[in-house]
């Protein structure tokens, strides 16, 4: 019986997941009618490939900087600063192609703008979190996290069609925006909230001091370093996500209808995963837990790379989204539960760079390997790279298979 996932019973964490789940949808939306434009106004496929890497520069760029700052200062008034820019980044793209005068460079430019209040945004978030719950309710925030994630993936792509075709390019951007109204009240409802803020001074020497402090803090932190060298290895070696288009028209051969629903598979898996793990407050056996979705994930992808029947393809994808969930529901947990608060920003920011280089250079590996030995085979070896990856991680920090969950955690940043 499906019950209310326990992190809703907290004010706090309901009032700012109401509001992501709405400015997630929004922001898919946004994302897919981005695609749909620049495809209009340029013609080599390239154009649409530089927001990637656009976005992964800002990222490289001010991740380490955006932990820190969620560290320093108060995590609700920056999230308030981030999702106000991001909405007026929104605001901007829509005037622009309202008015006839959008051009690549204004796209890219507001992109980068975009991206870089995004590696500020995701620290505070998901430092915020451990704030508002109890520490045992973690999974459940997580698993809920997840859902509002996946379930933008979903309907915000459906509606970014339906929205260009019946009001025009132009709304995507300004429903978009409006869909950031959601947060920015949640956080005006919310009120303070207490954290345990960095007391380092101020200065840019001491600014790389927290900085040096916090990627030290990771190196020292078994638990911690392995999860993210297992995030990047998983999504470098299976972000076969930008050859689905062509698997679907050159390998199954099917429209445009067919390839929507499996692009929305892995979505779907992750959502049915995520209810059904947002209605456990506890979850035992992390370690070997994380390690087994993993692998699940790697076989999903092979089953993916070998098929050619359209429903075991659905259901490979749909395996994969589902252990992409169970993943990241449980790498989130074990970095919060065992990262100080006064850590818990830089060690975000860190992390961002390895889950956000990691599915953009895969993707050009796997755009190499296909160029080269076709899409099927750079999907399948993909899948035998993550399977390779995980024996791997489990080899070289075993303290990771026997981790359960309930250990005693740190409590503060170890001293030097």
């Amino acid at each position: 019986m499906i019950r209310i996932p326990p992190a809703l019973k907290y004010r706090g964490f309901a009032l700012i997941w109401g509001g992501l789940i709405v400015s997630m949808i929004g922001t898919q939306m946004q994302q897919w009618a981005l695609f749909w434009h620049i495809s209009q106004l340029s013609k080599d496929p390239i154009a649409v490939s530089i927001v990637g890497g656009v976005r992964f520069a800002a990222v490289l760029c001010f991740s380490l900087v955006g932990g820190l700052v969620a560290d320093r200062y108060d995590r609700r008034k920056i999230l308030f600063v981030t999702q106000t820019t991001a909405m007026l980044v929104a605001v901007l793209l829509g005037l622009l192609t309202l008015s006839g005068n959008i051009q690549l460079w204004h796209i890219y430019l507001l992109t980068a703008i975009q991206a870089a209040a995004m590696a500020f945004d995701l620290p505070a978030r998901q430092s915020l979190v451990p704030n508002l719950i109890p520490r045992d309710i973690l999974p459940s925030a997580f698993s809920l996290q997840s859902i509002a994630f996946n379930t933008g993936a979903i309907v915000g792509p459906a509606l970014s069609g339906i929205v260009i075709g019946y009001l025009g390019q132009e709304y995507a951007y300004f429903i978009n925006a409006v869909t950031f109204l959601g947060v920015i009240f949640a956080l005006i409802a919310l009120g303070n909230v207490p954290q345990q803020q960095s007391t380092s001074q101020a200065g840019l020497r001491a600014a790389l001091i927290d900085i040096r402090d916090g990627l030290r803090f990771i190196r020292r932190q078994p638990l911690i370093l392995s999860t993210m060298i297992l995030d990047f290895i998983a999504t470098f070696f299976s972000s076969a996500n930008t050859l689905l288009p062509y698997f679907a028209q050159n390998v199954i051969h099917v429209g445009e209808v067919a390839y929507g629903w499996l692009a929305a598979a892995q979505s779907i898996g992750a959502v049915l995963v995520g209810l059904i793990a947002s209605q456990y407050s506890h979850i035992r056996r992390q370690g070997p837990l994380l390690l087994g979705a993993v692998l699940v994930f790697g076989m999903a992808t092979i089953l993916f790379g070998f098929s050619r029947l359209y429903a075991l393809i659905f259901l490979a994808l749909a395996l994969t989204g589902a252990a992409d969930s169970v993943s990241t529901i449980i790498r989130n947990t074990i970095r919060q539960l065992n990262t100080p608060d006064s850590m818990r920003g830089r060690m975000t920011g860190i992390n961002q760079i390895f889950f956000m280089g990691g599915p953009q250079l895969g993707e050009v590996e796997a755009g190499a390997v296909a160029q080269f030995f076709g899409v099927p085979f750079a999907i399948i070896s993909g899948g035998v790279g993550t399977i390779l990856g995980v024996w791997l991680v489990a080899s070289i920090w075993p303290s990771l298979t026997r981790y359960n969950g309930d250990e005693p955690n740190i409590l503060t940043a170890p001293a030097d």
